[in-house]
């Protein structure tokens, strides 16, 4: 039998998560007509990546977003407590937005789930729990998940009928077989995968959650030239914030024991954007993101080395295999410099 936190402990966070969010609490989604409500979970202190989706995301009008969580990463990349950075770099990111105060924002868990049985549930935790277990909300909700999944895994462990009451955008694991080739290189496991090996096969092998994935082939996709970025920041305030971030990804990357120093690129992977074209740039009528590419098929089970297994009787799934990078950019720049002015 599996243990998960007990209802009393979900409890308590959840009236910690009341008292402490205060005037953070996120727009209610009655407040106006969405198309969806979208929680964002990604690793902030990271790749600026997840800040560009996080921008973009809070200035399309077409989604409410509850709930911002700022996740982990590996302590050899972000140190021991990267998930309250990243809290840290979200609030910075509001205020250079304007938009201090108008936005729940918590950090998650610091560490990757050691245990199937005994994981440690967060204020994140329960906030997931609380959103999607909210009667009287029209709009679908969306998990949009730009890193690992532990927050997510966390809360469907303590409360599994969740499940069926979102859907999970995620922007990681490996390339399919038959889809997709791997990156030049030695064959590595996904980075976002292996963020929490544990989780995600928690999410894949165990869960209810209907997914849509973003694989490594498809959000590599996603190329901004650092031209196109000069070009922006010139006559936008977030941009400029943004690409003093880019900027500083190099000398980052250098410090990391390990780790290869980036060459000179002419662009840059906005790799976790797709989480945007996904969920805010839908079309009209009969709402979907039409103009991206997926194949449907049965949720696969992922091992510990993040290699698919195919299952004919699993829940079926999407696999993004082309994003509309296009819509996606065209939109985030005419987004920003309209903020910018």
């Amino acid at each position: 039998m599996t243990i998960g936190p007990s209802r009393r402990q979900i409890l308590q966070l959840s009236a910690m998560l009341m008292a402490g969010m205060g005037a953070s609490a996120s727009r209610a989604a009655g407040d106006r007509k969405v198309m969806a409500r979208v929680i964002i979970d990604n690793d902030f202190a990271g790749d600026p990546d997840g800040l560009f989706q996080l921008a973009h995301h809070l200035l399309s009008r077409s989604v409410d977003i509850p709930l911002i969580i700022a996740s982990h990463l590996p302590v050899k990349f972000g140190g021991p407590a990267s998930a309250t950075g990243g809290a840290g770099q979200v609030r910075d990111l509001l205020k250079v937005m304007g938009l201090d105060g108008q936005y729940g924002v918590l950090a998650g868990a610091e560490r990757s789930l050691a245990s199937r049985t005994n994981p440690a549930p967060t204020l994140a935790t329960a906030a997931i729990i609380k959103e999607a277990m909210r009667e009287g909300a029209s709009a679908p909700l969306f998990y949009a998940a730009g890193a690992s999944l532990t927050e997510l895994a966390m809360a469907w462990v303590a409360e599994p009928r969740i499940g069926r009451r979102l859907k999970l955008v995620w922007i990681g694991g490996s390339e399919h077989d038959g889809l997709a080739y791997p990156p030049p290189g030695k064959d590595e496991a996904e980075f976002n995968f292996e963020i929490d090996p544990l989780a995600a096969q928690i999410i894949f092998n165990e869960s209810d959650i209907e997914i849509w994935q973003v694989p490594r082939d498809a959000y590599r996709q996603m190329l901004f030239s650092h031209a196109e970025m000069a070009d922006l920041a010139a006559s936008s305030k977030v941009a400029r914030y943004l690409q003093q971030k880019m900027d500083g990804m190099a000398e980052a990357i250098a410090k990391i024991p390990g780790l290869s120093a980036m060459g000179a690129a002419e662009t840059y992977v906005l790799g976790d954007s797709p989480l945007v074209t996904l969920t805010a740039l839908m079309s009209p009528i009969q709402p979907d993101p039409s103009s991206s590419r997926y194949v449907h098929m049965p949720t696969p089970r992922i091992d510990a080395n993040g290699r698919y297994q195919t299952m004919t009787s699993g829940r079926p799934m999407r696999v993004y295999t082309a994003i509309d990078s296009g819509l996606t950019i065209r939109d985030m720049v005419a987004k920003f410099k309209a903020a910018g002015a």
